[in-house]
């Protein structure tokens, strides 16, 4: 799956998967204009929260595989087939990605000792009042929480976008494995409107700002 990687770290640690080729320009060159400063904004906020803090501080209690931000662009050609995926929602409803065919889809994977996802929370959120009804949809998979613990977390955090709860089966995750490995929590997809995986967050988000350019780039594909 050819993709350009924008990262700000390329040490030994990293566990993210890579490939050869080339993505977008436009969101690299974003991303290498704002990580720094946006990504400090970004844990910033959530000063109250103790697990954020440990994150912020230092202490990655609660973080799974990836040392940074990284993210990944793939150009059209170059993408994997349509994913399907679908599971139960923290309301208990069903959710297939049927529901959202011909929207860009955008999927977080999380759970809710995850310090960094606690951060990114607000941006994720923000990016989703942004785009609600504009042809995007938002949808979390968490994979370690049942649903009260992702109902407390959405009600604490302001999320409003629903989530499948994927701890008891792991199928929204492992649906995804062909088309791109999800390794570290939290983990951003933005999908096009065939439900192709167009771009890839490893790591928190770290900028509204570059959430927003992989969508727009995204919705400015012909279907």
């Amino acid at each position: 799956m050819p993709s350009r990687s924008s990262r700000p770290d390329r040490g030994p640690s990293d566990r993210g998967p890579s490939e050869p080729g080339r993505g977008r320009p436009r969101a690299a060159r974003l991303v290498a204009a704002v990580l720094g400063v946006a990504l400090a904004a970004g844990l910033a906020a959530c000063s109250s929260d103790p697990v954020a803090d440990q994150y912020r501080n230092g202490d990655n209690k609660g973080y799974i595989g990836s040392d940074g931000l990284r993210v990944d662009e793939i150009k059209a050609a170059d993408r994997s087939k349509p994913v399907s995926f679908g599971g139960t929602l923290e309301t208990g409803k069903t959710f297939s990605s049927t529901q959202t065919a011909g929207d860009v889809v955008v999927v977080n994977f999380w759970y809710a000792a995850c310090g960094p996802c606690r951060v990114e929370a607000k941006d994720l959120e923000s990016a989703w009042q942004k785009y609600q009804g504009k042809g995007v949809s938002f949808v979390g998979v968490n994979t370690y929480d049942q649903a009260g613990t992702a109902q407390s977390f959405n009600q604490k955090y302001g999320v409003t976008y629903p989530s499948i709860i994927d701890v008891n089966t792991g199928a929204a995750k492992l649906a995804f494995a062909e088309a791109t490995s999800i390794q570290a929590t939290p983990t951003t997809l933005v999908l096009d409107k065939q439900g192709r995986v167009a771009a890839r967050v490893i790591g928190p988000i770290g900028s509204v700002s570059i959430l927003d350019t992989l969508i727009q780039d995204a919705l400015a594909e012909k279907a």
